[in-house]
């Protein structure tokens, strides 16, 4: 049974930074491409960055230059490093997989960017 939990949400003030973090269990964690998505209130969830398994990685322009994606095998763990925060990412962020063409996804981490 693959299960995704993300942890590291808060608040934060404008230009601050928080790192978010997916541990993955049920998969060959390796081997699989993750995905760090978010759905701000009244809006269709987005993707804002991937990572393959081989380390290629890929962001929305809103967020490149900010953001960071980053995995460890080691740890089947996923991490979103978002630094230089602006209010507007504001948003529940998930985490994601698929295997075998099912989707799973964690249980969200709210992020709030506020003064």
């Amino acid at each position: 049974q693959v299960q995704l939990v993300e942890s590291g949400g808060g608040l934060v003030q404008p230009g601050g930074s928080l790192k978010l973090s997916c541990t993955a269990s049920g998969i060959i964690f390796s081997l699989y491409r993750l995905g760090w998505y978010r759905q701000a209130p009244g809006k269709e969830r987005e993707l804002v960055a991937f990572i393959t398994s081989r380390y290629i990685t890929n962001y929305v322009d809103s967020v490149k230059g900010r953001f960071t994606i980053s995995r460890d095998n080691a740890k089947n763990t996923v991490y979103l490093q978002m630094d230089s925060l602006k209010p507007e990412d504001t948003a529940v962020y998930y985490c994601k997989t698929t295997d075998n063409f099912i989707n799973y996804w964690g249980q969200g981490t709210q992020v709030t960017v506020s003064s």
